[in-house]
């Protein structure tokens, strides 16, 4: 009898959201469990997902993932690798004293931003951090010291 080759599971790394931290000042991390359905997790797990431009809004005080891009894999018969963008709001799983912690920084006027989306392991995670928006200048002044740093370390590995 052949033997089958056994299919290695897809590893996709995190889903990062890089705009995150170049747009905000991010603060402290906490790991929320997220709602989805199980053409969202195939998605989620083959790395078909964007996280530029989501955010975290709280309704009835509970966390809403909105504007996260999951690009899903359609099951139609003739059309393969048909695929569709669902950008619904997903609902995210905290306890309820990191939800109110949540609450009342965001009544300060800071902004609960998505930064990773975990894949390892058997639950699908959202890293959400609580952010404040940086100003034109800021940005500018990122670029600008990140620049130096580069040059710096080409310098000295060609010195």
């Amino acid at each position: 009898m052949a033997q089958k080759k056994k299919q290695s599971p897809t590893t996709a790394k995190a889903v990062v959201n890089r705009r995150a931290r170049f747009d905000y000042e991010l603060g402290e991390d906490i790991v929320a469990g997220a709602v989805l359905t199980g053409l969202e997790v195939r998605a989620a797990r083959d790395g078909h997902v964007q996280l530029k431009g989501s955010f975290v809004s709280v309704r009835n005080n509970e966390l809403w993932l909105n504007n996260a891009s999951f690009s899903l894999k359609l099951n139609q018969k003739g059309q393969p690798g048909a695929r569709s963008i669902d950008t619904s709001p997903k609902k995210l799983l905290a306890s309820r004293k990191q939800i109110n912690t949540l609450i009342d920084r965001k009544k300060n006027g800071m902004t609960i931003v998505p930064t990773k989306l975990l894949t390892t392991g058997r639950f699908i995670k959202v890293v959400i951090a609580l952010g404040k928006g940086k100003k034109n200048y800021d940005k500018r002044e990122t670029l600008k010291r990140r620049d130096q740093e580069r040059d710096a370390r080409r310098a000295i590995k060609h010195a």
